[in-house]
């Protein structure tokens, strides 16, 4: 057992001892009758309440009464601006199961006049997601249901009166106001009013007119939902501890604040909370285009990883895990969690020491959250079950301070409270450049205090599938001794958008990062899950796939890095901006090549 505080130290000083008036936390005095009077005189009570909503509209069109089709819109979007011309709040048009966006579909606008264009442009700017097609589309939109029917069998999930409540915390900074507001209707309407305790919306300093006073008034008219606005911009990790500050549920629920909770959202997840409050639990996440705004079901089932970037991605299931399993709707454990979307139970988060309050802004949080939860006594898993979808963003829209990687800093106390010895590994990544990343005695001491198990434990048992490079014949740069000057290593970002490309030949910097690879003790020349390739005509990257063939190579006495497939062995050009495969030739200068850390002993054991 456990002993929880309502305040972890973490949280204390971000609360304000005085309610700041723009903090809306006494709603359920509104009179909704008088609203609902006062907007009927306004609009010579041609309103029907039990069909539409107050909206808002920006500089631009917010009208929330179309939805989204995959079929050509020729209308909607001007007859949504000539209601913004003529009014500057409007009232939703009835919900119509044809509007654009209904049921997930997409929308698609054609032969759009160019101050349309401009609009669209002008929200791909602001949000890096299609704003204007999110506007037309109703923000209390219908979503299929994607669950496994085994989902909805009697009896699978505990009866609700066993399930603790929750508070969903939501965190936004300048957020549009169409895909706010659907966030958080969806959460409204698809969860059981027994079950969701409150909705708190955490304010990161929004500077947008909508996100202020329109806002709190378009949300009086939601008991259950109310504000908390930091006074200055804080970041996303302490915002999340500002909204677990104010809130009151038994399980902590974060989402994002562009994302659509679908039918039969929550239970699942706060079923497995109450069977164990150790459980950290995640959604299924579904993509939500960020083009068309259309739902995509996920496919498959994916868990989530991490490499020794300390970057966070996604993995396919496990065959171990495969096997294991009686249903393909079964809970199931996940090494790490994306961060965006889980529940967890307030106590048990508090335990955990909540976040690391040295990390600023954003980054390694949830990979820090990952590693204790199962290092200290509790178990992540991913909720088939559960759909949420999230608009996922090719680039962040919002702008930080220069000067500062704050990623880095975190990564750094991340690697140095929870990593043990495995930290080196991160630590070559970066070329040792460990900067100044503050103070993390506390954070050790907490490790202590909960006897969580080592990171050892973690890697054999929770994520046994990742290679690690002390298991490797060689790690670190791949140097050319040829050429006068510098000489050239292997270089090569190494991230899936390389993936099918030409290694490149870059000068040997002895800073990791991109020149930093592994030899496997089965040939592969490796950077996590990415191998190097003989390919078809240039030496390449792809997925490891563990079958030899094109991924091997043999480290030869003299120097040479031999292709069994090929025969032939890795040469730099002469004009040394181009890999080749060329007959095997031990005199040749351009085939000779240095590997850094090589120990040959490691291929016998």
């Amino acid at each position: 057992m456990y002993n929880s505080r309502s305040e972890p130290s973490e949280i204390k000083n971000l609360v304000e001892t005085e309610k700041p008036s723009n903090i809306i936390d006494d709603i359920e005095e509104v009179d909704e009758e008088e609203i609902k009077n006062d907007l009927k005189k306004e609009y010579n009570g041609e309103i029907d309440f039990k069909e539409t909503s107050v909206i808002s509209i920006e500089e631009e069109i917010k009208e929330e009464g179309d939805n989204n089709v995959p079929e050509k819109i020729e209308e909607p979007h001007r007859k949504a601006k000539a209601q913004a011309e003529e009014h500057e709040k409007v009232i939703a048009m009835p919900q119509d199961a044809d509007g654009p966006g209904e049921m997930g579909r997409a929308v698609k606008l054609e032969n759009v006049d160019p101050e349309t264009k401009k609009k669209i442009d002008e929200g791909w700017q602001r949000n890096a997601f299609n704003q204007y097609y999110s506007d037309i589309i109703s923000v209390h939109r219908s979503l299929p249901d994607h669950r496994d029917p085994w989902c909805k069998e009697p009896g699978r999930n505990l009866p609700n009166s066993k399930l603790p409540d929750t508070s969903v915390i939501i965190c936004f900074h300048n957020e549009a106001w169409s895909a706010l507001l659907r966030t958080v209707h969806s959460v409204l309407s698809r969860s059981p009013a027994e079950l969701l305790k409150e909705i708190v919306l955490v304010d990161d300093a929004s500077t947008q007119d909508h996100l202020k006073e329109e806002l709190e008034t378009y949300l009086a008219q939601h008991p259950k939902v109310k504000i908390v606005r930091a006074k200055e911009r804080t970041g996303l990790i302490r915002a999340r501890l500002l909204g677990a500050a104010h809130a009151t549920g038994e399980v902590l629920t974060y989402l994002d604040s562009h994302c659509e909770c679908t039918e039969g959202w929550l239970e699942p997840l706060l079923d497995r909370i109450a069977r164990d409050p150790t459980n950290v639990v995640c959604p299924t996440i579904d993509i939500i285009s960020d083009e068309s705004l259309q739902y995509l079901k996920s496919t498959y089932i994916a868990v989530g990883g991490f490499d020794w970037n300390l970057i966070f991605n996604w993995h396919a299931l496990p065959e171990r895990e495969k096997k294991r399993r009686s249903h393909d709707a079964e809970p199931v454990p996940s090494p790490t969690m994306a961060g965006g979307l889980f529940a967890i139970d307030k106590k048990f988060f508090e335990k955990l020491g909540t976040y690391d309050s040295g990390f600023d802004i954003w980054g390694g949080e949830n990979l820090e959250l990952s590693f204790k939860t199962w290092m200290c006594g509790g178990t992540l898993e991913i909720i088939p079950c559960s759909h949420v979808g999230h608009i996922f963003r090719k680039r962040s829209p919002y702008k930080w301070r220069t000067g500062v990687n704050v990623l880095k800093r975190n990564t750094v106390r991340l690697a140095e409270v929870w990593l043990d010895e495995y930290k080196v590994y991160y630590y070559d990544r970066i070329g040792h450049d460990l900067g100044n990343y503050g103070d993390v005695s506390s954070r050790k001491k907490l490790r202590e205090s909960l006897q969580c198990k080592s990171f050892s434990w973690y890697l054999k048992n929770i994520f046994p599938e990742l290679f690690i490079p002390g298991e490797a014949v060689a790690h670190g740069e791949i140097r050319n001794k040829f050429g006068p000057g510098v000489n050239m290593c292997l270089d090569s970002p190494a991230k899936r958008n390389n993936l099918n490309k030409p290694i490149g030949l870059y000068g040997c910097h002895k800073q990791g990062g991109n020149q930093y690879w592994m030899l496997s003790k089965d040939g592969e020349i490796r950077r996590d899950d990415f191998c190097i390739d003989k390919g078809s005509g240039n030496i390449m990257l792809f997925k490891c796939h563990g079958s030899k063939g094109n991924q091997e190579w043999k480290y030869e006495d003299w120097g040479g890095i031999f292709n069994p497939s090929a025969q032939k062995c890795l040469a730099i050009a002469p004009s040394r901006d181009k890999l080749l495969l060329e007959p095997c030739s031990p005199d040749e200068v351009r085939q000779q090549w240095s590997f850094e850390n090589y120990n040959k002993s490691m291929l016998h054991q």
